[in-house]
């Protein structure tokens, strides 16, 4: 005679489980045993708090059973261990790149999550999670340059919000660049502690009325000392010319894009993924520096390709830092849409011939540039 015997779920209040409850658990393979020995061996984590980082074998169980844990179980788990010093890491990475409702706590406080993680979120995920980077308390000056480099209006706005972000002086000068065309920077920059006055004074000249009191009052100065830098900008703007006080220009925002590829290359984040991400954002500054950086060319090289009639260059320079053929195609339409229908329909199709070694490809890209 078989005895049937059932596991019910237990009360919210009654404390962590027992060993040998999580040992019967353990050895049922359902979903529901599976969610319930997760949140049991969190709970007794909880009542218990491990001393310094958590076990190996411990973290290996926690992601493991995380991997197979639904949606809600994600949510939950992500919430418990926002604040804990001791949760593991690997999971805690997993959770920060989870859709945003996942993501949220742990990007908002978790202390195991360090610059290069969050590096990694700003790469890799949604622009609502590079928002939550932003807003993060205490922010590391490295996330904020990154931040900063990337020059996205969202993020850049969460960032100037943030008054706890680690932002060099440096830092607020190029928001104060970015606010002249990311109108909503403007509000939380003028209210910024690192805003100096000899900025507040550059961003007078574009800012609403009610914005120029603000700088006024806080900085204490004469509104009739200013009013002739706007009456100037107005002059320049009618005569079709730019103000002293320029945006950042073409030249600018090259170097920017420059240095944010030297910094992902410093990193070794720089990755074919992310160039083909940067052109679907329209950044094809970044994209040229990223190319060339990653495959060892010259930026005029990569222009030259992109500038051909024939796209084989291209193809080749591409298929040397690991972009795949299959993917070429679609990169090809999209780049041409951004560079004016270039490089051109003409010559063969390269990527149709096979794969090719990344090698291989940046030898044949070298002699078509050199011929």
């Amino acid at each position: 005679m078989s005895v049937l015997v059932q596991l019910r779920p237990r009360p919210a209040d009654a404390g962590p489980p027992a060993l040998p409850e999580l040992l019967t658990l353990a050895h049922d393979r359902s979903p529901d045993a599976r969610r319930r020995l997760l949140l049991g061996v969190l709970s007794l984590c909880d009542a218990n708090p491990p001393t310094g980082e958590l076990s190996p074998v411990l973290g290996e169980i926690f992601l493991n059973l995380a991997g197979q844990a639904e949606r809600d179980i994600r949510k939950l788990l992500s919430q418990r261990l926002a604040t804990v010093d001791w949760a593991p890491r690997a999971l805690v990475n997993v959770l920060a790149l989870d859709e945003i409702e996942i993501a949220r706590p742990v990007l908002a406080a978790s202390p195991m999550l360090q610059d290069g993680d969050l590096m990694r979120v700003l790469l890799e995920a949604t622009l609502e999670h590079q928002i939550e980077v932003a807003r993060r308390p205490s922010l590391g000056a490295r996330v904020a340059d990154a931040i900063i480099d990337r020059g996205e209006p969202a993020t850049l706005t969460a960032l100037a919000s943030n008054r706890t972000a680690e932002i060099s002086l440096d830092g607020i000068r190029r928001l104060v660049e970015h606010s002249r065309r990311v109108a909503a920077l403007r509000a939380p920059l003028t209210r910024h502690p690192r805003l100096t006055e000899q900025l507040a004074e550059q961003m007078y000249q574009w800012v609403g009325e009610a914005l120029r009191q603000s700088i006024c009052a806080r900085f204490q100065v004469d509104d009739s000392r200013l009013r002739p830098l706007v009456e100037q900008a107005a002059r320049a703007a009618l005569d079709g010319t730019r103000p002293s006080a320029q945006p950042v220009d073409d030249a600018g925002r090259d170097e920017m894009e420059r240095r944010l590829v030297g910094k992902l290359q410093a990193a070794g984040q720089l990755r074919a993924g992310y160039l083909i991400r940067s052109v679907r954002e329209r950044r094809v500054g970044l994209f040229v520096h990223g190319l060339a950086t990653l495959g060892g060319f010259t930026v005029s090289q990569i222009r030259e390709a992109m500038a051909s009639p024939t796209p084989e260059g291209f193809y080749y320079a591409c298929a040397a830092v690991g972009i795949d053929r299959a993917v070429f195609p679609a990169l090809l339409t999209e780049l041409r849409l951004l560079n004016g229908g270039l490089p051109g329909d003409g010559g063969e199709r390269a990527w149709r011939k096979g794969a090719i070694s990344t090698a291989s490809a940046g030898r044949a890209f070298k002699s078509l540039i050199a011929a």
